[in-house]
């Protein structure tokens, strides 16, 4: 059984939100002032959008206001999506990203790394390093044991893939 009160909520929640073809990617309890607030962020391979996220924050409360698992007392709830600048932890995240800009930290030397995630395996990704100075990208491997963090990095002007298409 489980012992914290992320693990219980994951417990209760992570059904429902399967459920829906979503992925529950996170769970926090937080405490601001006097009040509690629980963050619930979901996501899905094609995204989620604001109906998504009503709906399913709607069918959590009803299950939370079912269950003991918030316990006593008043909170706030807030279901969200990942955001732009999503960090990239689980094998998912690095699919999700494909085409997309990412900084990576290495796990030697500390290094970082910005590129574009062009293919992602079991192993590792593949990536395109923008080139500097006018000069061309570059191609390069990272396993994910080389990885000790990765971000998708937020691109002003990144062209839309049906752009890249056409």
């Amino acid at each position: 059984m489980s012992t914290t009160q992320s693990e219980r909520l994951r417990e209760l929640l992570e059904p429902l939100v399967s459920s829906k073809e979503l992925d529950l990617e996170e769970i926090e309890v937080a405490s601001v002032g006097r009040k509690r607030v629980l963050r619930v962020v979901i996501d899905s391979d094609d995204g989620v959008d604001l109906d998504q996220i009503a709906e399913i924050s709607r069918e959590i409360s009803e299950k939370l206001d079912e269950s003991d698992a918030m316990g006593e007392g008043e909170y706030t709830l807030e279901v969200g999506s990942p955001g732009a600048e999503r960090p990239l932890t689980e094998h998912r995240h690095y699919l999700r990203a494909v085409g997309r800009l990412a900084k990576f930290q290495l796990t030697e030397g500390g290094d970082e790394l910005i590129a574009r995630i062009l293919e992602v395996d079991d192993e590792g990704v593949d990536l395109e390093v923008p080139g500097v100075k006018g000069r061309k990208p570059t191609a390069r491997r990272l396993t994910f044991d080389e990885i000790a963090k990765a971000r998708v990095e937020v691109e002003f002007n990144r062209k839309d893939k049906k752009e890249e298409e056409a």
